[in-house]
């Protein structure tokens, strides 16, 4: 696990597994000069997506107190994958919060993130202190906004990857949570209930966020700056008109040519192929 600190009050920590992000993200309260270093714990803190590994959930807790965050609030995920909604095994006790289109596809699923994780630990021999409980979920109009302590986040419709989903921004720090898009190393994947013009509205309706941000954190890969992921999202646009047109024959992106990206291109050509 990494933990790599954008900002004073954003937090990135990266799994060892499938470099899954979690975001975590404190408000100050006003006035608090939570800002400088060494400040005392005040304001409100999100959890903003999971890790994988049962020592790196555990470890959060650690973290937000060596960071002088206050004790995490809430839960939020960019959208109902398995790998983003580990949060509640980490604070059992908190609401999960998420865009209504993914409240929706858990309740339409019900135990199917569960039985995703079961089979992941199974093939990979890890072992949790007990199971995936979603507990609580709270659906959230989008776009709309989320208020953090005495701030607000900023909530965008974020589907196309699958059909439910939202990013987050956290407009004081100038940081993009984007949920599955705009990875520097991975293709844009198209998962259940993909939809590749739905994908490129998201990709377009993110664009005037990637001018204002300092950095953009995705769902899998390195936070990246806001001009680089401004490249991305073009190199992504390309290659998903290109598989809407020529689908296997499409052009991949320079950087993402590797066998195992070659594997996700050939199964995002199959998808749409039986549309």
């Amino acid at each position: 696990m990494r933990a790599v600190s954008l900002h004073p009050d954003v937090i990135v920590v990266t799994s060892a597994l499938l470099h899954v992000n979690c975001v975590i993200v404190r408000a100050a309260d006003a006035g608090a000069g939570l800002r400088s270093e060494g400040a005392s714990q005040n304001g409100e803190t999100f959890v903003i997506d999971s890790p994988v590994l049962p020592d790196e959930l555990d470890a959060l807790h650690t973290l937000t107190e060596q960071a002088r965050f206050p004790a995490p609030s809430g839960l939020l995920a960019t959208h109902g994958d398995w790998d983003h909604l580990l949060g509640r095994l980490a604070f059992p006790g908190l609401a999960l919060g998420c865009a209504e289109s993914t409240a929706a596809r858990l309740m339409r699923s019900p135990g199917e993130a569960q039985r995703e994780l079961r089979a992941f630990d199974d093939e990979l021999y890890i072992e949790r202190a007990g199971p995936l409980a979603l507990g609580e979920v709270q659906a959230l109009p989008i776009p709309g906004r989320c208020g953090l302590g005495e701030l607000e986040l900023e909530l965008y419709q974020a589907d196309g990857h699958t059909a439910d989903g939202m990013a987050v921004w956290v407009p004081w720090a100038q940081v993009l949570v984007a949920g599955d898009y705009l990875s520097n190393i991975e293709l844009p994947v198209l998962g259940d209930g993909a939809d590749v013009t739905a994908y490129l509205a998201t990709l377009e309706r993110l664009r005037p966020l990637l001018e204002q941000a300092a950095y953009v954190v995705p769902g899998h890969g390195p936070a990246i700056e806001g001009s680089r992921a401004s490249e991305l999202l073009e190199d992504d646009a390309r290659y998903l008109r290109g598989l809407a047109e020529h689908g296997l024959g499409a052009q991949l992106p320079a950087g993402r040519r590797s066998p195992h990206q070659r594997t996700l291109h050939a199964e995002n050509a199959a998808r749409i192929a039986t549309r």
